[in-house]
């Protein structure tokens, strides 16, 4: 039987059209005018909806396995597709850490049970598992990721030969962390000596400061044109870095590309005085300035994609000072509506928030038949009411932590139905149990 998304407004390649979808097994089998389809079909009534293209995030920490007190791919999945999120990508600072083929090929099998969205896993680096990084498949596995910042466990690659080495010799497009960790170690001791452990979390962008961001980021890029590299610069949080990178190129002749997060395009130092441990998160929060300037490179495409750097803490860890406090916060559920917001407050417009959430992250990731509302692609949709408005709280949160940092915020657009792979995974606040995602595959040579 097919299914029928009649009377709304599609948002795709740039324009806003009065279009039906018509979606056949897992694929979109065509996008015709409204009320032009004749036949049976199972109906959805998309009328005053906007139908978005599947979001597409290629930054998050679902925290499975090993710390699944914070969350798991199940929770996690499940939030992000009731946010509209339908594809993701995760990082694999898990314990264990996934530096092996078959620790990361575990991580699939996971997900193949229990994720609600498609799904994609970064193959970690050390200083010391070069063999393992040169044999991931790119055809099937979304990339590889570099802390060149600190990290927990073995992740951080602080050593400069096995840097050049991964530059030189890798065939994929690694994705990096960039913060300078010596900087960042020497900022927190001259805090420590000034507050001792009392040091107020609004001084958390001082001492992983802008600075150390700009000198990491910097390198990676140094050494991308050294190699001729393919490089992803992730979270990116200051005005500085934005010079690091072009629009005067379209994407798919880019060699050097970057994201910007949501945190960043919302949040500013101000908000510390409030959130305090709840908005903290590496690379830091800074200033309106950047956080303006950030928003500027999304719009004119200085900066490529759009994405959550989802990474849940528990409340009780998220509420410790900040020397014990960790960084990172639960983000996928609110991504979407959030950027919406900001179209509300006519910052940005709808065609972009598609263009940045989903199109250019297909696009910059070569990945198969997704990110576009288009005939023979996967039917991954996100349909958005945006004059529905709701308050966040903990009754409403699906995260497995519990909380959000948009807690007592209102959104005026809320997220209705989202379809994944064909399925409707989620229809206006509940969600299909029976849904699984797919493994993301990559179309590159």
């Amino acid at each position: 039987m097919l299914t029928l998304i009649k009377n709304g407004l599609v948002v795709n390649e740039g324009k806003i059209s009065k279009n039906d979808v018509i979606i056949d097994g897992e694929f979109i089998k065509d996008i015709i005018p409204n009320g032009s389809y004749i036949g049976k079909a199972q109906e959805i009534d998309a009328t005053g909806l906007h139908i978005f293209p599947g979001i597409i995030d290629d930054q998050v920490h679902f925290r499975e396995p090993g710390l699944t007190h914070k969350g798991d791919i199940y929770t996690e999945s499940r939030a992000a597709v009731a946010g509209g999120i339908t594809s993701f990508m995760e990082m694999p600072n898990t314990v264990p850490s996934a530096l092996t083929k078959d620790l990361l090929e575990h991580k699939y099998a996971i997900a193949a049970e229990k994720s609600f969205a498609n799904y994609s896993f970064f193959m970690g680096t050390s200083n010391t598992n070069l063999k393992d990084v040169l044999e991931t498949d790119p055809k099937n596995v979304c990339g590889i990721k570099i802390f060149m910042g600190s990290s927990t466990g073995d992740m951080l690659v602080d050593n400069k030969e096995s840097l050049e080495a991964i530059f030189r010799e890798s065939k994929m497009l690694i994705a990096t962390h960039c913060e300078d960790d010596p900087l960042i170690k020497n900022n927190l001791e001259l805090f420590k000596i000034r507050f001792g452990n009392a040091i107020p979390f609004e001084f958390h962008p001082e001492i992983r400061s802008r600075e150390a961001c700009f000198k990491s980021s910097s390198f990676a890029a140094n050494l991308a044109q050294k190699h001729n590299t393919r490089l992803h610069i992730l979270h990116i949080s200051t005005k500085e870095e934005l010079e690091l990178f072009t629009n005067k190129i379209p994407l798919k002749d880019k060699k050097i590309t970057s994201e910007a997060c949501i945190h960043h395009l919302w949040f500013s130092k101000k908000d510390y005085q409030t959130k305090k441990g709840f908005i903290k998160w590496n690379p830091a929060v800074k200033d309106e300035s950047d956080r303006d300037a950030i928003l500027t490179a999304v719009i004119d495409d200085t900066i490529d994609v759009v994405a959550t750097d989802h990474a849940p803490h528990t409340i009780e860890e998220k509420s410790r000072d900040y020397l014990n406090c960790p960084s990172g916060g639960p983000l996928v559920q609110h991504a979407l509506v959030a950027m919406l917001e900001l179209h509300h407050q006519q910052k940005i417009s709808l065609e972009k928030i598609a263009d940045k959430m989903s199109h250019k992250v297909a696009e910059l990731f070569a990945i198969e038949k997704r990110g576009f509302i288009k005939q023979g692609f996967y039917a991954d949709l996100a349909l958005v009411d945006l004059n529905n408005p709701w308050v966040v709280n903990k009754s409403n949160v699906l995260y497995k932590s519990g909380w959000s940092p948009f807690e007592g915020q209102e959104f005026k657009s809320k997220v209705m139905h989202t379809f994944v792979n064909g399925n409707h995974a989620y229809n206006n606040g509940t969600l299909n149990e029976n849904s699984r995602g797919k493994r993301l595959l990559f179309d590159r040579k």
